[in-house]
């Protein structure tokens, strides 16, 4: 059976919750607004805690983490990110069989010390919805990257299981 997600699908929310690799428990929720091109995806799980807005119509993605007191954003690229639907589809098949079978990482890194507190242009750039998870927190603008050696410093975000986000700093 194949499920097809579409523009008419307007508001769609699933719970993506599961374990983490070291048998921690996450709780994680994942609303997709067709109606303006948006994923918001919250992760509870102490330490690790975070959202996410994926933001389509604007072309960015901003996490903010809870234990950095921060937000990191990174311009979208078509190579590197599956459509609204494909994250819809794969949320689904996530939900129901309770695995997935098309997960994703991303690798990104920001340079530490390198924060900025965005201005009006800068809202209107990421969106509403980046500006309401990011207002008055520094914000760190971040690079694909490949795996570094030592993921010690890394942090988890994204997607759970299916598009995650690996943030790392820039070790000089």
């Amino acid at each position: 059976r194949v499920i097809k997600f579409t523009k008419a699908d307007l508001l769609t929310v699933f719970d993506i919750s599961g374990s983490r690799p070291e048998n921690a428990f996450v709780t994680a929720t994942m609303t997709i607004d067709n109606s303006k091109n948006v994923a918001d995806v919250h992760i509870r799980s102490g330490i690790y805690s975070s959202d996410t807005i994926f933001d389509y119509w604007h072309g960015y993605i901003a996490t903010r983490m809870f234990s950095r007191n921060a937000c990191f954003i990174l311009k979208m690229d078509k190579k590197s990110f599956p459509e609204i639907q494909e994250i819809g589809r794969r949320a689904y098949e996530k939900q129901t069989l309770k695995k997935i079978f098309s997960p994703t990482n991303l690798w990104v890194q920001y340079t530490p010390g390198n924060s900025v507190i965005a201005n009006i242009k800068d809202w209107f750039m990421y969106g509403s919805a980046i500006e309401h998870l990011c207002k008055d927190l520094p914000i760190y603008k971040l690079v694909k990257t490949e795996a570094p050696l030592n993921t010690q410093h890394c942090a988890d975000a994204g997607i759970p299981s299916i598009l995650g986000i690996k943030i790392c700093p820039k070790l000089v």
